[in-house]
């Protein structure tokens, strides 16, 4: 089975930009995506073969998440269940016979981290609905989580300590994350190696690969010898981030 996750940057944006050639040579099972900017009717963008689901966020041209299938989901759930955490269309879950996937669009702690705290507590009910899934079948996790764990996984680790993405905070939270039972799927199969999947847009960053891994699949233990193999997509154009995959048995 292959999987793809992709923060678009604009659902509307990117269908302009040869988004239907590129879904279509992804050749993929499941396509999930985060930020859209979406809402309900705004935009038709259907595939042979698949079914989609989207989760909109209430605010206008913000956030939200979609999912593309090829395979009939068993249920599908949208949010983590708690009200606070669910106005901004982060999270759908598709409930798969053996297992779940999770695509979630993770929270920008913003500049200055004005918008850490909330963050913290997000991270926590975010890591009680993935262990109560897991307890259950294996989960799959993909999607822009806002977060470069290590240092490795950013170009310029000192000069961003501190910042957004790469706070002492959100990287604490990624490691209790990944305590509790998860696999970063692509630092696994890639234990030295730097390559990014989200550059600014200023300052010519990605054409000078100043970039940040920013884009998961995370996969509970029990499915982490079926990985079969995992990609960072970036020679793959159209918005800040580039998609990343995976491949299981």
């Amino acid at each position: 089975m292959k999987f793809i996750s992709w923060n678009v940057n604009g659902l509307r944006a990117v269908a302009g930009k040869g988004f239907a050639d590129i879904f279509d040579a992804f050749d993929a099972d499941f396509v999930c995506l985060q930020e859209t900017k979406l809402q309900a009717g705004q935009l038709d963008l259907e595939f042979l073969g698949y079914e989609s689901y989207w989760n909109y966020a209430q605010k206008k041209g913000y956030s939200g998440t979609a999912i593309y299938t090829r395979q009939h989901p068993l249920s599908v759930t949208y949010g983590l269940g708690v009200e606070e955490h669910d106005t901004e269309g982060r999270v759908i879950t598709l409930e798969m016979p053996d297992f779940y996937l999770v695509n979630v669009y993770t929270p920008n702690s913003q500049d200055g981290l004005r918008r850490l705290d909330y963050r913290m507590q997000w991270e926590d009910a975010f890591r009680a609905y993935l262990c109560g899934l897991a307890a259950r079948k294996g989960v799959i996790v993909c999607g822009d989580m806002n977060v470069a764990h290590e240092e490795i996984d950013l170009k310029n680790p000192a000069t961003n300590h501190l910042n957004a993405g790469f706070s002492d905070e959100e990287r604490a939270k990624m490691t209790q994350l990944l305590g509790a039972g998860f696999v970063d799927t692509w630092r696994s199969q890639h234990p030295g190696e730097a390559k990014y999947s989200w550059w600014s847009y200023r300052m010519n960053a990605r054409e000078r690969n100043v970039g940040w891994r920013i884009d998961y699949f995370l996969v509970s233990e029990s499915l982490s010898p079926r990985i079969q193999s995992t990609d960072i997509l970036n020679d793959i154009l159209g918005s800040d981030h580039c998609p990343v995959s995976l491949i299981l048995e």
